[in-house]
């Protein structure tokens, strides 16, 4: 096969992927019409349609996801060892793609950029909050952060933070207004600022233990926020109670602004962990972001 074929190939890959001409143009940085007649050729030169196009969206048909199980992950391959090429410079470089949660990037993330990136100006970092249990491989991560519970069992895991616990609270004005809770099956009847699943859209519900019981509690509110900062800002404010990671409300709890409940219902859990996958090789870029997050054990 010619080696502008190649090329295409890998165009192939990305739309295959991003399931849209638009995406996959931005991605690549080309025109519209540029990638589209260039999956055109492509289909030609092979004499078998790959993408089944709509008004709205492209997908691969059956030869075409046949394709791009072969050829996607040695594209991945290439990528990486290419990225191992910046071994050979003087200082390491390249560009990392990190999802993490809202909590773990504040917290830990953006600490650790403010001690690597000033003496290592050629790493690029981009960091992409995400509520979900991203596929990071399927979105072309480098790494995710997740608590060490939901790391998948293929993946390579290294502990970035220590355990963690969750803390309720609520403002002394809210408890002016409402008594305080004695045990999580109170909270049904408290006005709780929630927020909503990234996966399925509902409301998300409070974890407890104690004593051996595990208990859920569904929890409802005039509030729904996803970012922390507000959900935090409305306990403050008075307008319900907050489960919120107990580093975050602490300082608010010692100054009086937040009082918090339930405290021997918020057992500690395992902390934040960054993973990647166990077939990809490691850039020198990635490995020294790597080793400055790991939490000493």
């Amino acid at each position: 096969m010619p080696a502008g074929n190649y090329d295409h190939l890998a165009t192939f890959s990305v739309v295959a992927r991003e399931r849209s001409f638009t995406r996959a143009a931005a991605k690549l940085g080309m025109s519209q019409p540029a990638l589209s007649r260039a999956m055109r050729n492509l289909e030609e030169r092979l004499g078998v349609r790959l993408l089944a196009r709509t008004t709205r969206s492209v997908s691969p048909t059956e030869a075409g996801e046949h394709l791009l199980q072969v050829i996607a992950p040695r594209f991945e391959e290439i990528d990486a060892e290419l990225a191992l090429l910046s071994e050979f410079r003087d200082k390491p470089a390249g560009r990392i793609n990190i999802t993490a949660g809202e909590h773990a990037a504040i917290t830990i993330l953006q600490p650790a950029l403010a001690r690597i990136l000033p003496n290592h100006p050629d790493i690029h970092v981009e960091i992409s909050a995400d509520y979900g249990l991203t596929d990071i491989v399927a979105e072309g991560f480098d790494a995710g952060v997740r608590l060490g519970e939901q790391v998948a069992q293929d993946m390579i895991a290294t502990r970035i933070g220590p355990d963690m616990r969750m803390a309720v609270v609520g403002s002394p004005a809210y408890f002016k207004r409402h008594p305080r809770p004695d045990t999580p099956r109170d909270l049904p009847r408290h006005n709780c600022i929630t927020s909503r699943l990234p996966t399925y859209g509902g409301i998300a519900a409070w974890s407890f233990e104690k004593d051996g019981e595990d208990l859920k509690v569904r929890v409802d509110g005039q509030l729904v926020f996803r970012p922390i900062a507000m959900r935090l800002n409305a306990a403050c404010d008075g307008l319900g109670l907050a489960c919120m990671p107990e580093d975050l409300v602490q300082p608010h709890v010692v100054d009086g602004r937040l009082v918090r409940v339930l405290a021997d219902w918020c057992p500690a859990f395992s902390g934040y962990h960054l993973y990647y996958p166990s077939r990809r090789q490691t850039s020198p870029a990635f490995t020294l972001f790597r080793d400055a997050l790991r939490y000493p054990t």
